[in-house]
């Protein structure tokens, strides 16, 4: 009998994934062979340069691209193989995502893209959900902000907007792609804090890709990739660890 997901104490893994894209001589291998977890109510960053493979191996977990080869679970469900309609209904309903380009609907306020999960699975909040929406718009400070539309709102307000977003539901897990990557470092440090509160304050598994220590820093573990591996997987890092250890696989490259 398999051992479940749940029974190791993780939100989602994927086990032996491989992606190659193209074929022949011009294919690219962009994981090889990859076994990791995310581990239930952990902060995860999932580290490497660019072309490591760090956003296809996010993508492939959250069910956003097929992997070529291997298996990938969201809790105990696995995920490769599930056709289009019960993927989405799948991530809609138990996955929030935050990318760097905040991804907010232009023509809705900020509290319309925040009850947007809702509204595509056709319900409205139910009391619990609605006092979680009202915690989060609480503690990311827009409450005066509600009624403003994206292009109103600065980059740290618009991502602050994609979290509350990103919570609403109460997923079990979130992913986050490069959350930083368009904000000052200010508005960085509020985002981090906030995806780091999500889980030690409400168990939430956040998976969250970076290319940049200081973000890395904020997370309980870093999963370093490089090449297609994962060529180290080490417990909470400080920016200038983080830091040393990409310096020092660079250099070996």
């Amino acid at each position: 009998m398999e051992i479940t997901t749940t029974q190791l104490g993780l939100a989602a893994r994927v086990q032996n994934l491989t992606k190659t894209y193209g074929a022949g001589e011009s294919g690219v291998r962009a994981l090889d062979d990859v076994s990791v977890g995310i581990r239930r109510g952990e902060f995860t960053a999932i580290m490497g340069p660019s072309g490591s493979g760090k956003s296809t191996l996010m993508h492939i977990m959250a069910g956003l691209d097929a992997p070529s080869s291997g298996r990938a679970w969201i809790g105990d469900t696995e995920i490769t193989g599930l056709g289009d309609l019960e993927l989405t209904l799948l991530r809609r309903r138990r996955v929030g995502f935050v990318f760097q380009a905040f991804n907010l609907v232009p023509t809705l306020d900020a509290m319309g893209n925040i009850l947007l999960p809702f509204d595509l699975d056709g319900r409205r909040p139910s009391a619990l959900e609605r006092a979680r929406i009202d915690g989060l718009v609480e503690t990311l400070g827009l409450g005066a902000r509600l009624r403003h539309r994206p292009h109103q709102l600065s980059g740290g307000q618009q991502q602050r907007v994609a979290i509350a977003r990103a919570l609403a539901t109460g997923p079990d897990l979130v992913f986050a792609d490069e959350p930083t990557g368009n904000l000052d470092s200010r508005s960085s440090r509020e985002v981090l804090t906030l995806l780091a509160a999500a889980s030690r304050e409400h168990g939430q598994s956040i998976a969250m890709v970076t290319h940049d220590p200081v973000a890395a820093a904020h997370a309980d573990r870093v999963v370093f990739l490089g090449d297609g591996h994962i060529v180290a997987d080490k417990t909470r890092q400080s920016a200038a660890q983080v830091s040393a250890f990409m310096l020092a696989a660079e250099v070996a490259a």
